[in-house]
């Protein structure tokens, strides 16, 4: 094998699959920690309205500038070296936004923090790629459920926690789960110092206008995503995807207890939508890698999102539960999404430049969703309008899913680049 990962036995990687799957922990609670405490600690700080607007904005904006940026870091820095930093970055912006007393401090380090997690999704993907391409669907299996487990446990332990301390504690005790990531990946580091990169990839100078470089086995290659079928495809099955998933982690409890659904159920309902992810994304990564046609496992997931967004519109207060575990279980094509940044690309280099380019993309065109979904409400004076922008987004996902169903990768556009010979002098 020329892979020399793939030589080492499996205790030589231990320390990255620990590492990866204690990051994928952290990656969400610094997001859904918060507002279940915005009643304690809204008043307190000075949010209003527009501030819980900017608020719930955030997350998929400054995932998208960190989503587009960040290859541009592994390829000069190593993806090591950019997820140390990540974490870094996480632990700083949820201990300092603890401390904060008013309301703007808070939302410039929850902007820290989120820059730390939007590196810390492109980098993941990568990882896989480069220490477990033997074990792609496992360990994605692994690191994507928990995921879901980070973001399914911290609304529910919020409030407890913060009503045996503070909502301070509450918050900033999350920033210790992120800083147990870097325990594991130092060992490994220390273990696996001569081993920097696959064969395929290797750390590289940008090219022109900011272009991706690597390193095949070819020599120097540049990759254009916006070139990319592929590239665009999951740039905006990402997006519609996104878009439903944050309209419901912002608009779910709101909704459901403006419909005169009690307020208790209606809190419960946004952590059992986020616990429905959990079967899928153990499920997806085992199961789509041996579709010839992925399609069909997205057209599956995208009649749950259908059904619950109509059960939830038509019938908010009878078959409640029904609904929500069938938009949780739409999650699936999050899954899907992350799954196939790693079957859409044969090196580390070309999964890096994908899970960049479509989270970057994809987290943009989603930021807007959560915002337009409570502007177009008060405008029409009800909800249809709002669910009918999310049979949109359901239909921008399907014509991403269709784009990436085929058998094609990043490196399909790939171009040779000219290494300069060196000097003689």
């Amino acid at each position: 094998m020329n892979n020399p990962i793939l030589r080492k036995p499996w205790r030589g990687r231990i320390g990255a699959l620990l590492g990866i799957m204690v990051m994928a922990v952290s990656l969400r609670p610094a997001v859904s920690v918060v507002p279940p405490l915005l009643g304690t600690l809204g008043p307190e700080l000075g949010f209003d309205a527009a501030t819980i607007g900017l608020l719930a904005m955030l997350p998929p904006i400054v995932f998208a500038v960190f989503g587009l940026g960040t290859p541009v870091l592994i390829r000069r820095f190593g993806l090591e070296a950019v997820l140390i930093t990540a974490v870094l970055l996480a632990v700083a912006g949820q201990v300092a936004r603890a401390l904060t007393g008013s309301v703007w401090p808070f939302l410039a380090c929850s902007a820290i923090t989120m820059a730390g997690y939007g590196m810390g999704n492109v980098v993941l993907p990568p990882l896989v790629k480069k220490y477990f391409p033997d074990r792609v669907g496992v360990v994605t299996a692994g690191y994507v459920t928990l995921l879901a487990v980070g973001t399914a446990a911290s609304p529910q332990l919020a409030v407890p926690v913060a009503d045996a301390s503070n909502w301070r504690v509450s918050i900033a005790v999350w920033s210790s789960v992120s800083l147990l990531v870097l325990l594991p990946w130092l060992v490994q580091l220390a273990g696996d110092r001569r081993v920097r990169h696959d064969a395929g990839t290797s750390p590289a100078a940008a090219g022109p206008g900011g272009v991706a470089v690597g390193i095949s086995g070819a020599g120097a290659v540049r990759i254009r995503p916006w070139r990319s079928p592929v590239a665009w495809g999951l740039a905006i099955f990402l997006a519609g995807n996104s878009a439903q998933t944050y309209v419901y982690f912002t608009w779910l409890p709101p909704y459901l207890s403006g419909q005169g659904v009690d307020t208790a159920a209606a809190g419960s309902a946004l952590a059992y939508f986020a616990i429905m992810g959990l079967p899928v994304s153990l499920l997806v990564p085992l199961w789509v890698p041996r579709m010839r046609n992925p399609i069909f496992a997205i057209l599956l997931f995208a009649a749950c999102w259908a059904t619950g967004h109509l059960g939830l519109l038509l019938s908010p207060t009878a078959g409640t539960w029904w609904w929500v575990t069938f938009i949780g279980l739409g999650q699936g094509t999050f899954a899907t999404a992350l799954l196939m940044v790693n079957l859409r690309s044969r090196t580390t280099h070309g999964a890096a430049v994908l899970s960049g380019f479509s989270q970057g993309i994809g987290y943009a065109g989603a930021g807007v969703a959560p915002l337009l979904f409570g502007v177009v409400h008060a405008a029409t004076g009800n909800w249809n309008a709002s669910f009918a922008m999310l049979g949109v987004c359901l239909l921008v996902m399907l014509t991403g899913g269709v784009m990436i169903n085929a058998k094609r990768y990043i490196e399909d556009v790939a171009e040779p680049v000219a290494v300069p010979a060196p000097s003689t002098r």
